[in-house]
């Protein structure tokens, strides 16, 4: 059963019909504890970076908890952001830190937010990203954007080239939305279904997860 977190800023109704139409188990879970018996977990997000206010620090240390055994974390857009440090849309805040960096405005020549149809430009090898060509088109609605690292499986060009897809081991963002991406994004979340069957990886603290 894949964990759908609901903070209320998830556009849920489109994740949900996407997760069902690739063939997934999923729920929403009531309380942070229900994350234990989680084969994976989805962060979804649509919005201001001020909405993870909403995850609480039960809710914060039941996912860290959870990827620390092994569990497959998926974050969408928004997401995709909190699995930084932070961003620069709500300074105050901090996001679970598994990548190392903060997520900074796009640049203001642009038009801002990017809203529509953008490619891909593939990095490396990405298990999310598996039978996804590179140069494929998928759905942005982002004002900020999170930086280019080590963990950056694809990036993307919009006055700036950002990180659009992060992957390391069982923890991947995607600054798109697959539910609104056609098949490329119903194919990545297949993806993500099949990673969350798969057996989980050695334990491992969350203070040593790739930076």
């Amino acid at each position: 059963m894949i964990a759908l977190i609901d903070y209320g800023a998830g556009n849920l109704t489109s994740v949900r019909k996407a997760l069902a139409a690739v063939g997934a188990d999923f729920s929403t879970p009531a309380a942070p504890g229900d994350l234990a018996a989680a084969a994976a977990i989805i962060i979804p997000g649509v919005g201001h970076f001020g909405a993870t206010r909403a995850i609480t620090d039960e809710w914060r240390e039941a996912i860290l908890a959870a990827v620390s055994r092994g569990t497959p974390l998926l974050g969408i857009c928004l997401g995709l952001q909190y699995l930084f440090e932070g961003s620069d849309e709500a300074p105050e805040l901090n996001g679970l830190g598994l990548f190392k960096g903060r997520c900074t405005l796009l640049p203001p020549r642009v038009k801002v937010p990017h809203v529509g149809w953008n490619s891909l430009s593939t990095r490396r090898r990405s298990r999310l990203l598996d039978g996804i060509k590179d140069g494929t088109q998928v759905y942005f609605t982002p004002s900020y954007a999170a930086p280019i690292t080590r963990a950056a499986a694809a990036t993307t060009e919009h006055g700036a080239r950002f990180a659009s897809v992060v992957e390391h081991e069982r923890i991947f963002g995607v600054q798109f939305h697959p539910e609104k991406s056609s098949d490329a994004g119903l194919r990545v979340l297949r993806s993500f279904v099949e990673i969350s069957k798969s057996p989980q990886i050695s334990k491992f603290p969350h203070s040593q997860i790739f930076k």
